[in-house]
């Protein structure tokens, strides 16, 4: 006989992963909270001079520095907005198993979406290899994104040169 907590987590699976959704300009992505750490307010980064543009820059959390990117800049060449619903989102980033702070737009809401209903956006995604397929929901169509995917290898190497990260 299933437990009350079994019957609530099958219910669970079936209704779909629960993703953070954010926005990229006026499109809306999804990160699996499976791959999120925390979620913090912005706040006061120290520069990565020689870094690439979309590397907003890093902090220390708990005795670590976190490089951020702004993946606004990343995807769509503008900053983050500093709104209320702006948030640095940590993640982590199995690559280098090390977190990495994310800046995101409009990052308060979550949805549960199927992982099987993603599709893939018949795009080829070039250098943007963090952009995972799409699936239709309540807030339109929503595009998940890859984590492992938001660092190009030489990136990764600047930012965690200690990792060991083969390329």
């Amino acid at each position: 006989m299933n437990s009350p907590s079994a019957g609530q987590a099958s219910l669970s699976r079936e209704a779909g992963e629960l993703y953070l959704l954010f926005s990229l300009d006026q499109d809306r992505y999804a990160l699996n909270v499976h791959e999120v750490v925390e979620v913090l307010p912005l706040r006061r980064l120290k520069a990565f001079p020689q870094a690439p543009a979309w590397v907003a820059g890093g902090f220390e959390q708990r005795g670590v520095v976190v490089p951020v990117i702004d993946l606004l800049v990343r995807a769509c060449g503008r900053p983050a907005a500093a709104m209320t619903s702006t948030r640095l989102v940590l993640v982590d980033y199995r690559p280098a198993n090390r977190v990495l702070g994310l800046i995101l737009e409009k990052a308060t809401d979550t949805i549960r979406l199927p992982a099987s209903g993603f599709r893939d956006s018949g795009l080829g995604r070039g250098e943007a290899g963090y952009l995972g397929g799409v699936q239709q929901s309540p807030q339109g169509l929503v595009q998940r994104v890859e984590v492992t995917g938001l660092l190009p290898a030489d990136v990764c190497a600047l930012l965690f040169p200690d990792a060991g990260v083969a390329s």
